[in-house]
């Protein structure tokens, strides 16, 4: 029996002894559907953000960091589609849904050569408590798929996060906290000399983060700073 036959008898098996549902609406998925059942996937709502014109997530950083240009694949909304999705990929231990956006975003990128010039791609990091809590940046995968398309090096060990705070719904504490030390230091500053980073995000809510993380890159000399993330919050529009 043909190999490809077989393996497609097992993989039917295994479906129907553990039956594998989408993550959106919690429907079985049928054969060649990974993650999201066909309807759901057709409903995710992109952004269509590029990053050759202007766009919402542009002007939130206007004024306060030197961002070269913001894009984000998804839209964020409450109960949505999308907030399922990252909820697994956080907290259900389903880290291959970075590798599912992040391959998708980063062939979109590729085709429309948007970022044909990226040095290196670098994932918001968790602190080192949360890492091993969790057992990985939820970042990371997308951020590597992105890094992968677009030719670039890849890289979590330049950005180091000093505290474990949450730094987006709290940037008062956040600014507190900074007025003693930095939230986001820089490891290896020489090796950012000139370069060009894509810094990646999951999702994008007020900006907070992104804007902390930006002016840690930027402390090394002519660093030119790219933002994406999986999802932005559309309060931007």
């Amino acid at each position: 029996m043909d190999i490809r036959k077989v393996t497609n008898i097992i993989n039917d098996i295994n479906s129907i002894l553990v039956p594998r549902v989408c993550f959106g609406c919690n429907a079985h998925l049928n054969r060649g559907e990974y993650y999201l059942c066909t309807v759901c996937r057709n409903s995710l709502p992109l952004t269509d953000y590029t990053f050759n014109e202007e766009n919402a997530l542009d002007r939130i950083f206007y004024g306060r960091i030197n961002v070269k240009k913001a894009s984000s694949f998804l839209f964020f909304t409450e109960n949505g589609i999308v907030q399922q999705l990252i909820h697994h990929l956080k907290y259900k231990n389903q880290e291959q849904i970075g590798n599912f956006l992040g391959d998708w975003y980063g062939q979109l990128l590729k085709e429309n050569k948007y970022l044909n010039d990226i040095d290196i791609v670098v994932p918001v990091p968790l602190h080192k408590k949360k890492l091993k809590k969790r057992g990985y940046n939820q970042v990371s995968a997308f951020a590597q798929k992105l890094a992968y398309h677009l030719d670039a090096l890849y890289s979590e060990d330049i950005l180091i996060k000093n505290a474990n705070t949450k730094t987006q719904t709290a940037k008062d504490r956040i600014g507190r906290w900074q007025e003693n030390k930095a939230l986001y230091t820089v490891s290896n500053g020489d090796f950012l000399n000139n370069k060009k980073v894509l810094l990646v995000d999951d999702v994008i809510t007020t900006g907070a983060t992104m804007e902390i993380c930006t002016k840690a890159l930027q402390q090394t000399e002519q660093v030119t700073v790219y933002i994406a993330s999986m999802a932005v919050v559309p309060q931007f529009q």
